[in-house]
This record gives C-alpha cells, sequence and structure tokens, in this order.
C-alpha cells in the first residue's frame, strides 16, 4: 500500500498543498518549522484519526480557519480510493471515501496504514503507561479497524460509571443521603463486555509482537538483547495461557465488585484496561528506569520495526513514517535503521538538512521552506 497523492487545507500552516507521492522512498528536507512534519502528521492522522503530536484536534487547524481537510489517494495493490477527512474542532469531524457521502470517520481506519517513527517515540519505554497503552491501541486498531469502535465504547462507559462513582463519593463526604448505587452493577456488566474484548485484544497482540520485538532490537543493537513484553493487568490477566473473552469479562467483574468498596471512597474507576502497563524487559530488568538513552532508543525503534512486521506479514504493508527521528541517532543505529526500512513499499522521511537522511533511503526529495513544498 502506497499514498499516490496528499492534499491540504488549512492544516497546520498550510493554507493549500498539493503533494504527488511516489512508492519508495520520498524525503521532506528543511529547517526546523517549516512546515516538514505537518505533512506526515496530515498522513498519521488518515491512519489513526489523531496526531503524534498533540492530543486535541484545535491545534491541527490553520489560525484564522473553522476547519481543516486532509484527503489522500491510495493505491494498494490494483485498488485506489480517495479517502477525506474535515477536522471540525469543537463539533463532530466529517470523512468521505471516494467522494462518496459521508461516513464516520471511524469508517476510513484501514485504508491508510503507518507505522511511525518519531522522537516522541522515547516515552514509550521511559514514559507514563498511558504512552504504551496508546501504543498497542493503536496498532490493536490498525490490525482490526473494529476495535475503534470497541475502544469508543470502553471510553464512554468508562466515563459514564466515573460520573456514578464521583457522585456518591460526594455525597458521602457532604454526608448527604446516599445514592441509589443498583445501576452500578449494569455498567460493570457494560465495562466488562467491552473491556474483555479491548483486553483480549491487547493479549493477543502481544503474543504475536514479542518474538518480533526480540528479532528487531537484535536489528537495531546486535547482541544487547534480549527484550520481553509483558502485560501488567490490573485484572490479573497477564500471565497464564490465552483466555476467552468470558473467562476475562468474569475476571473483570470480580475485579471490580472486589474494590468497589475503594471506588466509592475515591470517585473513580480503579480496574480495567485503561489501567493496565505494558512492561518492556531488557536482559531480565524492567528498560524504564535500567535501559540507557541508547538502548531506550533501540528498544523503541524495535517495537515500531516490530509493528511494521507485523502488519505486513498480515497482508497490508503499511507506509512506513520517519519524522526527525534520524538526527537522534548514533551513526551506527542511524544507519542500521535506514538498511532495515530501505525496501519498504513507501517510506517517507523527514529531516533538517539533506545530510541527516542517510545514503541507503535513496529517493524523491522535497525542500520545505515556510510552507511551500518544491520537489527537487
Amino acid at each position: 500500500m502506497h499514498v499516490t497523492h496528499l492534499s491540504l487545507a488549512d492544516f497546520r500552516s498550510y493554507a493549500r498543498v498539493e503533494v504527488p507521492l511516489d512508492p519508495g522512498v520520498t524525503a521532506f528536507v528543511g529547517a526546523n518549522g517549516q512546515g516538514k512534519t505537518n505533512l506526515v502528521e496530515a498522513v498519521g492522522y488518515l491512519a489513526t484519526l489523531g496526531s503524534h503530536r498533540v492530543s486535541s484536534d484545535a491545534p491541527l487547524v490553520r489560525m484564522g480557519a473553522e476547519r481543516a481537510v486532509i484527503r489522500a489517494a491510495v493505491t494498494q495493490g490494483e485498488r485506489s480510493q480517495l479517502v477525506e477527512l474535515e477536522l471540525n474542532p469543537g463539533r463532530a469531524n466529517r470523512a468521505r471515501i471516494n467522494r462518496s457521502s459521508q461516513v464516520r470517520p471511524r469508517d476510513v481506519l484501514g485504508i491508510v496504514r503507518t507505522v511511525l517513527f518519531a522522537p516522541e517515540d522515547l516515552a514509550l519505554v521511559k514514559g507514563d503507561p498511558g504512552e504504551r497503552r496508546r501504543f498497542l491501541d493503536e496498532l490493536v486498531t490498525a490490525r482490526s479497524p473494529r476495535m475503534a469502535g470497541v475502544r469508543s465504547d470502553y471510553e464512554r462507559v468508562l466515563k459514564q460509571r466515573n460520573t456514578l462513582l464521583k457522585s456518591a463519593a460526594m455525597a458521602r463526604r457532604h454526608g448527604g443521603r446516599s445514592l441509589d448505587l443498583s445501576t452500578l452493577d449494569v455498567w460493570d456488566q457494560h465495562l466488562a463486555g467491552v473491556g474483555a474484548e479491548l483486553l483480549a485484544q491487547r493479549l493477543d497482540l502481544i503474543a504475536v509482537l514479542q518474538p518480533l520485538a526480540d528479532k528487531a532490537y537484535g536489528d537495531v543493537a546486535p547482541g544487547g538483547g534480549p527484550v520481553t513484553l509483558d502485560y501488567r493487568s490490573s485484572v490479573g490477566a497477564e500471565a497464564g495461557p490465552a483466555r476467552t473473552r468470558e473467562e476475562l469479562y468474569a475476571q473483570i467483574v470480580e475485579a471490580l465488585a472486589a474494590v468497589r468498596k475503594q471506588e466509592i471512597e475515591r470517585g473513580v474507576t480503579l480496574v480495567g484496561p485503561h489501567r493496565d502497563d505494558l512492561v518492556l524487559g531488557l536482559r531480565s530488568m524492567p528498560a524504564k528506569g535500567y535501559a540507557s538513552h541508547g538502548e531506550s532508543w533501540s528498544y523503541a525503534l524495535a517495537l515500531r520495526l516490530a509493528s511494521y512486521e507485523l502488519l505486513r506479514g498480515e497482508g497490508n504493508e503499511p507506509v512506513l513514517v520517519l519524522d526527525d527521528v534520524f538526527a537522534e541517532l548514533d551513526a551506527r543505529r542511524r544507519e542500521r535503521l535506514a538498511e532495515l526500512v530501505a525496501p519498504a513499499e513507501q517510506v517517507l522521511v523527514t529531516a533538517a538538512v539533506d545530510d541527516d537522511v542517510p545514503g541507503a533511503l535513496v529517493g524523491t526529495r522535497y525542500a520545505v521552506t515556510a510552507g511551500e513544498v518544491e520537489r527537487v
């Protein structure tokens, strides 16, 4: 799969830009602040419905504009599609496929698939559990786009349940009449239902990702492993053989019952996939806190390379996006990463100067200057 054309309107710094894209390597070169990352950020948004740089859509809309539009032509085999997203901060986003009537934004998931390497990836190793949960869930959704709906349902149920718990906690603290918590059992069942589906997908993902990540780490840093991926679950689902969704559902219900008193006191849901973590091990030690800066970078790169190999092996090779990564790496890691990604069907690279693009990544070059994108 590859993107053949990218069109932006009022996205970030671009009032309008049209960028033809070829298979193979395309590098966007320009000084910081010129708009090169905005281009690959737009491609990534089509794949995940989110940005790797900010948590909301508002910063993606050009100053003074009401909305932004991302449009891309995508080719997979002999099939071509045109996908379009209209970003409307504060209101519902809109989507179109092949200029047809509007569809839900999440219906475009799976048309464009990306694996994105960025300086922010260091947070996968050194950051909070939320960074690693996001990594898992985005990859889960890339494998099975329907999981976007499951994730959305989980967040909705969690919000409703937390609202009920918060009201109960406030009533207790202020000596008011206790709230009727009979509906909490219903929310427990809803949370366990969608939570079990999400948890099952995460556990399955880790099982297939583990050997790929170990191999990828060895490719990036020969002799530096092994690495391990262990799921730390708030409901005790990290160990043992693969469990059915029914078993996971029962575990979540049981875990919720066990902490109900504490939840009512604190006004928040204390167990579930939103409280879990992916524990990254390196040579039998936790990578977070023990790995050096270089080892942490190698680990982050290995997770992305493993993601690419997984998606490619499942029949839909993703676009590889390398956003200002090479400037962060030493010469050995830079050249090794370039050699590993060069054979991909499409690689999009951003760099501040030409020298930051390794020689192994020969292909199309665009100069990006003050929002102008020119092929060189």
